[in-house]
C-alpha cells in the first residue's frame, strides 16, 4: 500500500471511527436499565426488555468494530500493512474498510 492509499485509508478509517463512536454512545443510552416504577404496561415493558436485548447485542458488535478500528490505526503506518501475511498479495481496500483488522486476503482467510 503506497502513501497516497494509506492517507486515503486513514481518512476513511477516521470517518468510520467517529460514526462508530457516536453509535456506541447512542446504544449505551438505549441499553440503560428500565426502571420498574415506569407505568408503561406489561406488554410494553416486555417490548422494552426485548428491544434492550437487541440494543445490547448491537452495542457489543459496535464495540468489537471499534477495537478492530483501533488495531488498524496502530498498524496502518507499519511496513507491510495492506498485504496478506500468508501470501503477500495486496488486501483489497474494500476488505480493509469492512474488516479493518484484516491481516489476510479473502483467499487466504477462507
Amino acid at each position: 500500500m503506497n502513501e497516497k492509499e494509506k492517507k486515503e485509508f486513514k481518512k476513511k478509517l477516521n470517518e468510520v471511527f467517529k460514526e462508530t463512536e457516536s453509535r456506541i454512545e447512542d446504544l449505551k443510552e438505549l441499553t440503560k436499565p428500565i426502571a420498574p416504577e415506569n407505568a408503561i404496561g406489561r406488554i410494553s415493558r416486555m417490548d422494552a426488555i426485548n428491544n434492550k436485548s437487541v440494543n445490547e447485542a448491537a452495542l457489543r458488535q459496535a464495540e468489537f468494530k471499534m477495537s478492530n478500528l483501533k488495531i488498524a490505526f496502530d498498524k496502518v503506518d507499519k511496513e507491510g500493512f495492506g498485504n496478506c501475511i500468508r501470501c503477500g498479495q495486496t488486501i483489497p481496500m474494500g476488505r480493509l474498510m469492512l474488516l479493518p483488522g484484516s491481516s489476510k486476503c479473502v483467499r487466504c482467510a477462507s
